[in-house]
């Protein structure tokens, strides 16, 4: 048997036979504590589940993952360079000066500095 064969075919069959043997065996024997939303093991108390935070935080960490998977695309043809030629060459550089004009341009804007203290309020 090719072992493609039994990852596209076999795998999904046997996961659907253990997801069915799951719902046929296991208890469903649901409590306020297992049907209660969840909130970091502690009882919410009122006003106090939602606090202020930075959004400037969650703009500098969704820019840091774009960039990361951005030089991620970059380590193959680092692997592969002698193999690429020219053309395979120019096309990486395109791609990191693209990059770079889009790091400058988020240096430029003002979205990666920190200093700045606004804060959002998220309303319940």
């Amino acid at each position: 048997m090719n072992n493609l064969l039994m990852l596209f075919i076999l795998v999904p069959i046997l996961a659907l036979v253990f997801l069915f043997l799951n719902f046929l065996f296991a208890a469903h024997r649901p409590d306020e504590s297992k049907i209660s939303a969840y909130e970091c093991g502690y009882s919410a108390i009122r006003k106090q589940n939602r606090t202020d935070f930075q959004i400037q935080f969650y703009v500098v960490a969704m820019l840091f993952l774009i960039f990361d998977l951005e030089i991620l695309l970059l380590f193959p043809i680092a692997v592969t360079l002698y193999k690429v030629s020219t053309f395979g060459f120019s096309i990486a550089l395109i791609f990191f000066i693209v990059l770079t004009i889009g790091f400058i341009l988020e240096i430029g804007s003002g979205a990666i500095s920190i200093a700045k203290t606004t804060k959002t309020k998220i309303n319940s």
